[in-house]
């Protein structure tokens, strides 16, 4: 039998959560509510990962054991204070409605409707054409241990500081880690991921025996770290910082500290342990809108180099 619906306040909404005793992460029994609570007790960090952009819905109607759904469209019967931004896909002339959060009742919202997961864009609702996040996402291949995750992130942050930029890192809530860097929006998604190809292509230069840069994953060394530069292309996304991912254990993409990169293990941060982290440390991503890069250094280097990025 279904448990019954709870009502919760958040900020000046109701929002009403339904089956809040359904279990989601079978690992240690965490249910729905457990869910919502745990957003929740992240409120100003996962706000501040989203805020303003289209974010893709990855839902588990029957819990992360079950289907995935991803989803795009904000459906009809919404409530009237949740806030969309439409984007549209010239490739199949199509558009669609996606949520923007500017406030945590809309990620509320979204937990009632089944979401884990929340991938937002790399670009905001003033101009949904220009990215203003630079994403590296460092992504293991299968044989590749996290001591090499480890020391590339160290790389890429040597040549961050060389570029004058600031990068934020957070676990990627699997086996890798990411960095974001704000930039100005001032180029379309080809520019932006053009640059962060010439970026990989230097960590690749500096950490040959770590990195690749091979595009097609069958011909990658499987022990090696792939720099996805194409992370940054229109309509990739992945998950935000302080999002669950949809696994037994619930983990969570946290943000770390530099100094923290050698020492924490992805098994860390789970939506059990990151809500007392948060209540210590605070959202550790608070700073990234206060220094912005322009990328045209990265620019310049793929011009040096003759860098054109594949085609997907």
């Amino acid at each position: 039998m279904a448990s019954k619906a709870v009502e919760l306040e958040v900020g000046p909404h109701t929002v009403r959560i339904s089956n809040p005793d359904r279990v989601y992460f079978p690992a240690r029994g965490e249910t729905k509510l457990d869910l919502v609570n745990y957003y929740l007790s992240v409120g100003d960090g996962i706000v501040n990962a989203l805020r303003e952009r289209p974010c893709m819905l990855h839902r588990f109607p029957s819990g992360v054991a079950g289907e995935k759904v991803h989803q795009k469209r904000v459906p009809n019967g919404a409530p009237p204070w949740l806030e969309t931004v439409r984007v549209t896909f010239p490739r199949y002339n199509r558009h669609a409605d996606e949520l923007c959060v500017t406030e945590l009742a809309h990620v509320a919202w979204a937990v009632q409707m089944s979401t884990v997961e929340f991938h937002p864009w790399n670009s905001r609702r003033a101009d949904t054409e220009k990215p203003d996040e630079w994403r590296i996402d460092l992504d293991p291949m299968p044989d590749c241990g996290y001591d090499r995750v480890r020391r590339v992130a160290h790389v890429a942050r040597e040549v961050l500081d060389e570029l004058g930029a600031v990068g934020w890192p957070k676990t990627s809530g699997g086996r890798g880690l990411h960095i974001y860097v704000r930039i100005e929006p001032r180029w379309g998604f080809a520019d932006v991921r053009r640059a962060a190809l010439a970026f990989a292509h230097e960590v690749e230069r500096r950490a040959p025996e770590d990195v690749t840069t091979t595009w097609w994953r069958k011909d990658r060394d499987p022990r090696l770290l792939f720099v996805d530069y194409n992370q940054n292309a229109r309509d990739h996304t992945v998950a935000s910082a302080y999002s669950v991912r949809g696994n037994a254990e619930g983990t969570v993409s946290a943000p770390l500290r530099w100094d923290e990169i050698d020492s924490a293990e992805p098994g860390d941060f789970t939506i059990a342990t990151v809500p007392g982290r948060f209540a210590s440390l605070g959202d550790l991503h608070a700073g990234i809108d206060d220094s912005v890069f322009s990328i045209e250094p990265l620019l310049e280097w793929a011009d040096r180099d003759g860098v054109e990025a594949p085609e997907d």
